[in-house]
């Protein structure tokens, strides 16, 4: 899976969403301490950039160093390729120590990992009890409180795509579906009154233009899987319908928005 995004890394750093500021004003506000985040498949360092503003120091993982040499280089940020499961032994190397560190973050990436082992890993880095866990992930576009993505037609036609895209999705790409509700998440609430772990609802937004949204389209894992597979998902006949649908209304540049799923927790006095 990871060739996909070594493919795909300049795709990915442009055309990705940033995500709102409030999401790590949430995450931050969990943990008693701002010393040192892991943040784990960092890709490109789209969360790494916000992470450093209420962090001392972060460190970016990533199994693509194609992706690492598009992350923004900051004096707090320290970036490491590693392999997929980094090794226990390697793990204070690669990472921090054990128990040093105050919150570990996975930005839609969590579905790809082998998460007994990552978890395993989480439970040697954060600090107990308090150390925090939160991984989130963004859904495609859709349409809020009946307002359209763009407009009705476009929305059709985006719609047939996606259902046209279904068979090039891998299994993990359910557990996004499903807007991480059901993915495996063994830790304990964390908040004063709090009683799950989430999902928590945020909103991603970013003003594009037509060619924008296509290479957001292609910088998906399903889009590569159906090139891979000889399947040219953005055919001309469906870009045109793209084209058309989306200046029915006129103006190039709209307001695309996309809902984020969080799930958060703390290590408590796991081992």
């Amino acid at each position: 899976m990871a060739d996909l995004f070594h493919r795909q890394a300049k795709n990915y750093a442009e055309s990705r969403p940033s995500y709102p500021e409030e999401l790590f004003e949430f995450i931050a506000s969990k943990t008693p301490n701002h010393d040192l985040v892991w943040d784990a498949g960092t890709g490109s360092g789209q969360a790494a950039k916000s992470l450093a503003k209420l962090y001392k120091n972060v460190v970016g993982t990533d199994t693509s160093q194609e992706q690492l040499d598009y992350a923004p280089k900051l004096p707090n940020v320290r970036y490491q390729c590693t392999p997929p499961n980094i090794p226990m032994s390697e793990l204070e190397s690669s990472v921090a120590p054990p128990g040093t560190v105050d919150l570990v973050t996975v930005a839609t990436a969590l579905h790809w990992f082998d998460l007994p082992t990552f978890y395993q890993q989480v439970k040697q880095v954060l600090k107990k009890p308090h150390g925090v866990i939160a991984a989130w992930t963004y859904t495609v576009p859709e349409a809020y409180d009946n307002i359209p993505l763009v407009n009705e037609k476009f929305d059709a036609v985006f719609q047939q795509f996606c259902a046209d895209s279904q068979p090039y999705r891998e299994p993990a790409i359910k557990l996004v579906e499903d807007k991480y509700k059901g993915i495996d998440f063994p830790f304990e609430p964390v908040g004063y009154g709090a009683n799950h772990t989430g999902p928590f609802v945020f909103t991603t937004e970013r003003v594009m233009d037509l060619e924008g949204f296509l290479l957001f389209i292609r910088s998906w894992s399903f889009y590569q899987t159906a090139k891979e597979k000889g399947v040219e998902l953005l055919r001309d006949d469906v870009v045109e319908s793209f084209k058309r649908a989306w200046s029915e209304d006129g103006g190039d540049r709209k307001v695309v928005k996309s809902p984020i799923y969080l799930r958060i927790g703390k290590v408590g006095n796991l081992e």
